[in-house]
């Protein structure tokens, strides 16, 4: 495992974040391979505007067939999450 993914583990545990699995790219991933492998229920993203917009977007390059399965929640750049509500059948 990377160094980098060990630091980001310790501080998630330093700040009591709940447990799970993180997950990041392997070498030679991109970050729709990510989404595709993982296929989550929901996928919140930021909206990449200062980068090119949706085209940035993970969502956009995942698998028409894996991305019908993902609700997609694009967040303003730098937005936070903050706004979303708490109960996730809310989104």
């Amino acid at each position: 495992m990377p160094e980098e993914i060990k630091q980001i583990q310790n501080v998630l545990k330093k700040y009591k974040f709940p447990e799970g699995q993180l997950l990041f790219r392997q070498k030679y991933e991109e970050y729709k391979d990510i989404a595709e492998r993982a296929v989550p229920d929901i996928l919140v993203e930021d909206n990449c505007e200062s980068i090119g917009g949706i085209d940035e977007m993970t969502i956009t390059h995942v698998k028409p067939e894996i991305k019908k399965k993902i609700v997609s929640i694009p967040i303003k750049e730098f937005g936070g999450i903050d706004h979303l509500p708490d109960k996730i059948s809310a989104l």
